[in-house]
């Protein structure tokens, strides 16, 4: 196996590879004709709505029988050989299903740092573009959009944060302090809470 997937496999072993159920489609949809793309699409749709995996492999062998039966050999070609790509997330807790099942959330993150990179221009060295891009994922990952639920480690004073004092001599207190003194060493532009 060849490409990204192949590459992966060999770097990280123990990872699991998901394939962008989107792209997915698009595979598919570029060998179904034109009046048949609503049909197949509602079909590959059920196939990820399922509450498990086994339902959804279940269900993914209906929809073959059904693109067959269609006359769409090579649409049902795609969806068997490639259907056990994008079930991997299946295989993690279900309230997470609907953000890892597509890439979308990763090829937005990549369009916000090629258009931050893009109105700089030429930087100077190497170190000011890493600067650039790891500040941008610093924002994202402390930004309630970019970050779901607010981790308890947050500076004190921060909203959502614990406001541990610094006499506080509990665990979570000393843990704390070193995160924002390593924050603080990495990032000398992060504005404080």
């Amino acid at each position: 196996m060849f490409g990204y997937a192949g590459s992966c496999g060999r770097v990280f072993p123990e990872a699991k590879y998901q394939r962008c159920v989107v792209h997915f489609y698009r595979n598919v949809f570029s060998v179904v004709p034109k009046s048949k793309v609503k049909n197949v699409a509602k079909m590959l749709k059920a196939i990820h709505a399922q509450e498990s995996k086994k339902a959804s492999r279940e269900k993914a062998a209906a929809v073959v029988t059904e693109l067959k039966a269609m006359k769409l050999p090579e649409a049902a070609k795609k969806v068997e050989d490639g259907i056990g790509e994008t079930l991997t997330y299946c295989d993690f807790p279900s309230e997470h299903w609907t953000k890892i099942r597509t890439n979308n959330a990763i090829e937005r993150l990549n369009r916000e740092i090629r258009r931050r990179t893009r109105v700089v221009g030429a930087f100077p060295d190497g170190n000011s573009a890493l600067m650039l891009v790891c500040a941008r994922l610093r924002h994202v990952a402390g930004n309630p959009v970019g970050q779901q639920e607010i981790h308890e480690h947050e500076a004190p004073g921060c909203p959502g944060g614990r406001d541990l004092r610094p006499g506080d001599s509990s665990q979570g207190a000393k843990r704390q302090g070193q995160d924002e003194r390593r924050t603080a060493a990495l990032d000398p532009l992060r504005p404080a809470c």
